[in-house]
């Protein structure tokens, strides 16, 4: 029989993934976790596929009970973090003793926190992902008394409260705040825009309250102006990727999100690269972006130091793991080089 995790205070909660990453090709959008590089470290800092399903919490506090034991893992944005009332850490391992409650409070200069279990999260699955899809109507957002399902495989692990970590494995922390700097690559229709488009470069936006995880609005200064197409062509609704950044009439950019549809008709300036996308999926509404113009190589040797990066911590948490004699759920080597395909340039 399956242990659960019971949900005391969803807040704003779901059961999650790295998306559908073939989903567009069918016309679906990708969706996933909004900072992937936050939701794939919590799975390698518990020996999990980067794949596996897990639970981003936005914005609001949240809270659980375990039927079991637990290891898990806390990323994302700043939080109070606390079992039973004890202050525990964020990007390392953490035990959470059986009928103990894991709490996330506080949540700051960022918008998103992930939580990351050992062992296998039992989530529905649509199209080979657990990723909610409002478009079809697809949800694990979580409300309260829901039982999440897991399997447990670590033995006990002694959690010194007031000792020193149980662990420490020196995950890359990214750098959270309420102003985002932002790369992007040169969009597919940068040359309709007539010289203007270097005023994306020169112009901190705003982060507008209707932004979320299809799109986010962002509003130039008053008195400042967007760039303007200057092609008289008309244009036509064509595939779009993750992270276009497209400019629609009026005085605000729209960012295209990992919710976004796959097909639009505003020019796109710019695309947004990987690492961009995770920094602005911890964009709350208020915060500032500015943008970054780098090359598409620039922005793949990027991905793929980052992407070191994981396997470096992936490879450590194999070492310890295996010395306490705690099972792993995935390799400590490089993931095939399918896993790691960029989404955007």
């Amino acid at each position: 029989m399956a242990e659960t995790l019971t949900i005391l205070q969803p807040g704003i909660s779901a059961v999650t993934d790295l998306g559908r990453r073939r989903a567009s090709r069918v016309g679906q959008m990708t969706g996933g976790a909004s900072d992937q590089y936050s939701a794939e470290v919590a799975n390698a800092l518990v020996a999990s596929e980067p794949t596996a399903p897990l639970v981003e919490l936005m914005a609001l506090d949240f809270a659980m009970v375990p039927s079991t034991d637990i290891l898990v893992a806390v990323t994302g944005a700043p939080a109070e973090v606390r079992v039973d009332g004890v202050r525990a850490a964020q990007w390392e391992p953490l035990v959470v003793p059986a009928g103990a409650t894991l709490s996330v409070t506080r949540i700051r200069q960022g918008l998103r926190v992930y939580i990351a279990v050992h062992g296998v999260v039992h989530a529905r699955s649509l199209m080979d992902s657990c990723a909610p899809d409002s478009v079809l109507g697809f949800s694990n957002h979580l409300a309260p008394g829901d039982t999440i399902e897991i399997d447990v495989d670590c033995p006990p692990i002694r959690h010194p409260h007031f000792d020193i970590p149980v662990f420490r494995l020196g995950a890359d922390r990214p750098r959270f705040g309420d102003h985002w700097d932002v790369p992007v690559t040169d969009g597919p229709d940068i040359g309709d825009f007539g010289g203007t488009e270097t005023r994306l470069f020169d112009t901190t936006f705003t982060v507008g309250v209707a932004s979320n995880h299809i799109g986010l609005r962002l509003a130039p200064p008053d008195g400042h102006r967007l760039p303007e197409r200057t092609a008289a062509t008309e244009m036509l609704s064509r595939g779009v990727p993750i992270g276009a950044v497209e400019v629609p009439a009026g005085n605000e950019l729209l960012v295209l999100h990992r919710g976004r549809g796959v097909t639009a008709g505003y020019p796109v300036l710019a695309v947004v690269t990987t690492i961009g996308l995770s920094l602005l999926g911890q964009a709350r509404p208020g915060h500032t972006v500015r943008f970054t113009r780098t090359g598409i190589d620039n922005a793949v040797a990027a991905h793929r130091r980052r992407q070191s990066d994981i396997d470096a911590v992936r490879s450590r948490v194999h070492t310890v793991f295996t010395a306490l004699g705690i099972p792993t759920h995935v390799g400590p080597g490089p993931l095939p080089r399918s896993a790691l395909t960029l989404e955007s340039a």
